[in-house]
């Protein structure tokens, strides 16, 4: 009887240890933390960012809410690897599906911390004792929204009403950081003081870390810049779209160094045509606003794309993990999307290593050369 003991006792620990040894091993690769930290004005953010735009996009990213699976899945892995701040905006998500990809950060960082709290086994977190990257501070999901200047968006009231719906949305107390979404200067100018006074507002509320602006050039963002001193509310990033194919990209990177604040690059891969999956015979569906703009950017492109596919091969890397990390090697903090596992991982790749100075250089003569860039965001100021 005594012996019958001794080897289910044996038998019951070779089992735990069987379970918890593999439990381990991915606590461990789950734990690795491949982004770096960098500032931004008065915070700390990852090197690497994910925007969150195709999130509830039905027109060009022909979002369906059957997706949101395998968009966790992706975002589970660059939480992991170390990534931390989401760029998203309370108009984000069409029609019906408005405000969704806020809707879906706050869902799926509480399911994140659910499921790392319970990788422990009667109290003992293993997480804790491996070093995983979600328990410690540094790794708190951070949120950087933007609230579109909506006509009806008048007075500095209506822009704090905003962050408060944002966070009931996150269903968070308080954002990272509060972006303006855009500059009503060019044809509204009388509300863009309301604005300003808004968004400091947030922050003197306690709504917001800092604060930041999208699509503001240089001239809009050292104004906006001038009247935070004033407010004394702290500037943690201006955004713009940035890529090899966009034009005046040492102009802001300058301002962004002035201001004191951090460069987002929007759309690193030029809604996709910098990452050698299309050409004038593959292109977006019909429909999809993309189609006609890549039909008339590629051609003038290739010159750049080829010089991007040969980089690519040199350093044995794919040609979207070379453009993201021509971005970082400028001092910006890409956020490309990820609705996919593969898109996930296929972003990570373009981190963890650096260009070499002659491949920058080549890579700036080759987009030097592009007479026809990326057309300019609507809204994007002087």
């Amino acid at each position: 009887m005594k012996r019958q003991r001794q080897q289910l006792m044996l038998a019951f620990i070779f089992l735990f240890l069987s379970i918890y040894c593999g439990r381990v091993a991915g606590l461990i690769a789950s734990g690795s933390k491949k982004v770096g930290r960098v500032k931004a004005g008065p915070i700390e953010i990852s090197s690497l960012g994910c925007g969150t735009w195709s999130w509830g996009n039905k027109l060009l990213w022909d979002y369906d809410p059957s997706q949101d699976e395998e968009i966790y899945k992706a975002y589970r892995a660059i939480r992991n690897a170390g990534v931390t701040i989401f760029d998203t905006a309370d108009s984000y998500g069409t029609f019906q599906l408005n405000g969704r990809a806020e809707i879906l950060l706050g869902l799926f960082e509480r399911r994140y911390i659910n499921e790392n709290e319970n990788n422990g086994l009667y109290g003992f977190d293993f997480g804790k004792m491996l070093g995983n990257t979600a328990t410690k501070s540094n790794n708190k999901q951070q949120v950087a929204t933007k609230f579109a200047p909506y006509p009806w968006r008048i007075t500095r009231g209506a822009l704090v009403q905003a962050a408060k719906e944002s966070l009931e949305r996150l269903e968070q107390d308080k954002l990272c950081i509060a972006q303006l979404h855009w500059s009503t200067a060019k044809y509204q100018p009388f509300q863009e003081g309301a604005l300003w006074e808004g968004i400091a507002d947030i922050y003197d509320e306690g709504l917001a870390e800092a604060v930041g602006v999208s699509n503001y050039g240089p001239l809009q963002l050292n104004k906006f810049s001038e009247r935070m001193k004033v407010r004394n509310v702290p500037i943690a990033v201006a955004q713009v779209q940035y890529s090899l194919l966009t034009a005046r990209n040492d102009e802001i990177l300058d301002s962004c160094n002035a201001a004191g604040c951090r460069l987002i690059s929007y759309s690193p891969l030029c809604l996709g045509l910098l990452s050698g999956k299309y050409n004038l015979d593959t292109l977006p569906r019909p429909g999809n606003p993309r189609r006609q703009l890549f039909k008339e950017l590629l051609p003038g492109a290739k010159p750049l794309l080829n010089t991007l596919e040969a980089v690519a091969k040199d350093v044995g890397k794919t040609q979207s993990q070379v453009a993201i990390n021509w971005a970082v090697c400028k001092g910006t903090v890409p956020i490309p999307g990820a609705r996919t596992l593969a898109q996930a991982e296929e972003n990570l790749g373009a981190v963890g290593w650096s260009l070499s100075p002659d491949a920058v250089d080549q890579l700036d003569i080759a987009s030097a050369g592009v007479e026809k860039k990326m057309i300019e965001n609507i809204f994007q100021t002087s």
